[in-house]
Protein backbone atom coordinates (compact mmCIF):
# COMPACT_ATOMS: atom_id res chain seq x y z
CA UNK A 1 0.00 0.00 0.00
CA UNK A 2 1.76 3.22 -1.25
CA UNK A 3 1.07 6.29 1.22
CA UNK A 4 1.01 9.77 1.46
CA UNK A 5 4.17 10.72 3.88
CA UNK A 6 6.51 13.58 4.70
CA UNK A 7 10.02 13.50 6.76
CA UNK A 8 8.15 14.00 9.46
CA UNK A 9 6.03 11.37 10.00
CA UNK A 10 7.27 8.05 11.17
CA UNK A 11 7.63 5.68 8.13
CA UNK A 12 5.43 1.95 8.22
CA UNK A 13 7.91 -0.53 8.50
CA UNK A 14 8.00 -4.24 10.26
CA UNK A 15 6.31 -3.48 12.89
CA UNK A 16 3.21 -1.88 10.97
CA UNK A 17 2.95 -4.63 8.49
CA UNK A 18 3.12 -6.85 11.20
CA UNK A 19 0.18 -5.12 13.00
CA UNK A 20 -1.95 -5.02 9.88
CA UNK A 21 -1.67 -9.09 9.14
CA UNK A 22 -2.57 -9.89 12.56
CA UNK A 23 -5.74 -7.35 11.99
CA UNK A 24 -6.28 -9.53 9.27
CA UNK A 25 -6.28 -12.35 10.56
CA UNK A 26 -8.33 -11.26 13.46
CA UNK A 27 -11.25 -9.85 11.34
CA UNK A 28 -13.29 -6.61 12.01
CA UNK A 29 -16.95 -7.16 11.53
CA UNK A 30 -19.15 -4.81 10.01
CA UNK A 31 -19.87 -2.17 11.60
CA UNK A 32 -17.04 -2.65 13.85
CA UNK A 33 -16.10 0.98 15.96
CA UNK A 34 -12.15 1.08 15.71
CA UNK A 35 -9.53 3.09 17.18
CA UNK A 36 -5.91 3.51 16.40
CA UNK A 37 -3.02 4.77 18.84
CA UNK A 38 -0.71 6.49 17.14
CA UNK A 39 -1.48 6.61 13.67
CA UNK A 40 1.38 8.07 12.14
CA UNK A 41 0.58 8.29 8.40
CA UNK A 42 -2.73 5.95 8.95
CA UNK A 43 -1.36 3.45 7.93
CA UNK A 44 -3.48 0.59 10.38
CA UNK A 45 -6.21 3.18 10.43
CA UNK A 46 -6.81 2.45 6.37
CA UNK A 47 -6.26 -1.40 6.57
CA UNK A 48 -9.30 -1.09 9.43
CA UNK A 49 -11.66 0.69 7.19
CA UNK A 50 -11.00 -1.21 4.20
CA UNK A 51 -12.07 -4.48 6.47
CA UNK A 52 -15.21 -2.96 6.92
CA UNK A 53 -14.90 -0.71 9.86
CA UNK A 54 -18.08 1.21 10.32
CA UNK A 55 -16.07 3.91 12.15
CA UNK A 56 -12.23 4.71 12.65
CA UNK A 57 -11.21 6.91 15.12
CA UNK A 58 -7.09 7.70 14.54
CA UNK A 59 -5.46 9.85 17.04
CA UNK A 60 -1.87 11.08 17.18
CA UNK A 61 -0.40 13.66 19.05
CA UNK A 62 2.17 14.79 16.04
CA UNK A 63 0.54 17.27 13.82
CA UNK A 64 1.76 16.75 10.73
CA UNK A 65 0.92 12.76 11.10
CA UNK A 66 -2.75 14.06 11.41
CA UNK A 67 -2.86 16.03 8.51
CA UNK A 68 -0.91 12.99 6.25
CA UNK A 69 -3.33 10.34 7.88
CA UNK A 70 -6.41 12.92 6.95
CA UNK A 71 -5.42 13.15 3.49
CA UNK A 72 -4.54 9.30 3.52
CA UNK A 73 -7.84 8.84 4.26
CA UNK A 74 -9.84 11.29 2.22
CA UNK A 75 -8.10 10.28 -1.27
CA UNK A 76 -9.09 6.68 0.01
CA UNK A 77 -12.42 7.17 0.84
CA UNK A 78 -12.56 5.49 4.15
CA UNK A 79 -14.72 6.09 7.17
CA UNK A 80 -11.27 7.48 9.16
CA UNK A 81 -12.09 10.16 11.47
CA UNK A 82 -8.32 11.75 12.45
CA UNK A 83 -7.90 13.74 15.26
CA UNK A 84 -4.65 15.19 17.34
CA UNK A 85 -3.35 14.81 20.56
CA UNK A 86 -2.49 11.98 23.25
CA UNK A 87 -4.84 8.76 22.20
CA UNK A 88 -4.30 7.47 26.12
CA UNK A 89 -5.37 10.81 27.69
CA UNK A 90 -8.76 11.39 25.64
CA UNK A 91 -12.25 10.72 26.13
CA UNK A 92 -14.08 9.06 24.32
CA UNK A 93 -18.18 8.45 24.40
CA UNK A 94 -18.51 4.96 24.23
CA UNK A 95 -15.43 1.73 24.30
CA UNK A 96 -14.53 0.44 20.74
CA UNK A 97 -14.53 -2.78 18.89
CA UNK A 98 -11.19 -3.26 18.37
CA UNK A 99 -7.81 -0.40 19.43
CA UNK A 100 -5.21 -0.81 17.51
CA UNK A 101 -1.60 0.20 18.76
CA UNK A 102 2.13 0.43 17.30
CA UNK A 103 3.34 2.16 20.46
CA UNK A 104 6.62 3.56 20.90
CA UNK A 105 9.06 0.34 22.49
CA UNK A 106 12.55 1.94 21.99
CA UNK A 107 14.41 2.29 25.80
CA UNK A 108 15.74 5.88 25.25
CA UNK A 109 19.35 6.52 25.52
CA UNK A 110 18.45 9.57 27.84
CA UNK A 111 15.57 11.14 30.13
CA UNK A 112 15.11 13.96 28.17
CA UNK A 113 11.05 14.10 27.06
CA UNK A 114 11.56 12.83 23.43
CA UNK A 115 10.83 15.75 20.88
CA UNK A 116 10.25 15.53 16.80
CA UNK A 117 10.24 12.51 15.27
CA UNK A 118 11.62 10.82 18.15
CA UNK A 119 8.08 10.58 20.20
CA UNK A 120 7.47 7.74 17.07
CA UNK A 121 9.70 5.36 19.01
CA UNK A 122 11.54 6.40 22.27
CA UNK A 123 10.03 5.35 25.19
CA UNK A 124 11.71 6.12 28.54
CA UNK A 125 14.27 4.08 29.95
CA UNK A 126 13.08 0.51 30.00
CA UNK A 127 11.07 1.06 26.15
CA UNK A 128 7.37 0.93 28.60
CA UNK A 129 6.67 4.66 29.11
CA UNK A 130 3.07 4.10 26.73
CA UNK A 131 3.04 0.40 26.78
CA UNK A 132 2.45 0.52 30.37
CA UNK A 133 -0.01 3.64 29.65
CA UNK A 134 -1.87 1.63 27.15
CA UNK A 135 -2.57 -1.28 29.26
CA UNK A 136 -4.13 0.61 32.29
CA UNK A 137 -6.44 2.24 29.80
CA UNK A 138 -7.30 -1.11 27.55
CA UNK A 139 -9.98 -2.52 29.66
CA UNK A 140 -12.06 1.15 29.48
CA UNK A 141 -11.71 1.67 25.57
CA UNK A 142 -12.58 -1.83 24.77
CA UNK A 143 -16.41 -2.70 24.28
CA UNK A 144 -17.04 -5.70 25.72
CA UNK A 145 -15.86 -8.54 23.47
CA UNK A 146 -13.51 -5.87 22.31
CA UNK A 147 -10.57 -6.43 20.96
CA UNK A 148 -6.64 -4.74 21.80
CA UNK A 149 -3.90 -5.35 19.20
CA UNK A 150 0.01 -3.86 19.84
CA UNK A 151 2.51 -4.68 18.48
CA UNK A 152 6.23 -4.24 20.32
CA UNK A 153 9.18 -5.47 20.70
CA UNK A 154 11.03 -7.97 23.21
CA UNK A 155 13.62 -5.43 24.03
CA UNK A 156 11.08 -3.85 25.91
CA UNK A 157 9.52 -6.75 27.58
CA UNK A 158 6.55 -8.09 25.73
CA UNK A 159 6.07 -11.19 28.47
CA UNK A 160 6.04 -8.04 30.90
CA UNK A 161 3.20 -6.67 28.77
CA UNK A 162 1.05 -10.00 28.62
CA UNK A 163 0.98 -10.49 32.48
CA UNK A 164 -0.07 -6.27 32.96
CA UNK A 165 -2.44 -6.67 30.35
CA UNK A 166 -3.64 -10.06 32.25
CA UNK A 167 -3.46 -8.25 35.73
CA UNK A 168 -5.81 -5.96 33.86
CA UNK A 169 -9.04 -8.29 33.51
CA UNK A 170 -8.39 -9.22 29.65
CA UNK A 171 -7.27 -12.02 28.00
CA UNK A 172 -4.05 -11.60 26.60
CA UNK A 173 -1.34 -13.71 24.75
CA UNK A 174 1.10 -13.19 21.53
CA UNK A 175 -0.53 -14.15 18.53
CA UNK A 176 2.50 -13.61 16.15
CA UNK A 177 6.47 -13.29 15.85
CA UNK A 178 8.74 -12.08 13.98
CA UNK A 179 12.64 -11.18 14.41
CA UNK A 180 14.31 -8.65 12.22
CA UNK A 181 17.90 -7.36 12.64
CA UNK A 182 18.35 -3.96 14.30
CA UNK A 183 17.17 -0.45 12.48
CA UNK A 184 19.07 2.58 12.58
CA UNK A 185 18.19 3.62 15.85
CA UNK A 186 18.45 0.37 18.07
CA UNK A 187 21.63 -0.41 16.47
CA UNK A 188 23.53 3.18 17.79
CA UNK A 189 22.13 2.05 21.13
CA UNK A 190 23.30 -1.27 21.19
CA UNK A 191 25.75 -0.15 23.80
CA UNK A 192 23.32 1.27 26.57
CA UNK A 193 20.66 -1.60 26.20
CA UNK A 194 23.76 -3.91 26.90
CA UNK A 195 24.80 -2.15 30.00
CA UNK A 196 21.03 -1.96 31.34
CA UNK A 197 20.98 -5.72 30.30
CA UNK A 198 18.14 -5.23 28.20
CA UNK A 199 19.57 -7.18 25.05
CA UNK A 200 22.26 -9.86 25.29
CA UNK A 201 26.39 -9.42 24.52
CA UNK A 202 26.49 -8.82 20.88
CA UNK A 203 22.97 -9.08 20.08
CA UNK A 204 22.26 -6.97 16.97
CA UNK A 205 18.55 -8.09 16.33
CA UNK A 206 15.08 -8.15 17.91
CA UNK A 207 11.92 -9.65 18.09
CA UNK A 208 8.67 -8.09 17.35
CA UNK A 209 5.77 -9.81 18.61
CA UNK A 210 1.98 -9.36 18.29
CA UNK A 211 0.06 -9.29 21.61
CA UNK A 212 -4.18 -9.76 21.30
CA UNK A 213 -6.37 -8.79 24.37
CA UNK A 214 -9.59 -9.58 24.66
CA UNK A 215 -12.05 -8.07 27.07
CA UNK A 216 -14.42 -10.99 27.92
CA UNK A 217 -16.06 -9.50 31.04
Amino acid sequence: MRLLRTSAVYRPQGDTWLLARALGDAGVGPGSRVLDVGTGTGALALAAGRAGAREVTAVDVSLSAVAVAGVNAWLRGLPVRVVPGDALARDYPEPFDVVLANPPYVPAARPEHPRGLARAWDAGHDGRAVIDRLCGRAPGLLERGGTLLMVQSDVADADATVARLRSEGLKAAVVDRQRQVFGPVLRKRAGVLEERGLIAPGQRWEELVVIRADRTL
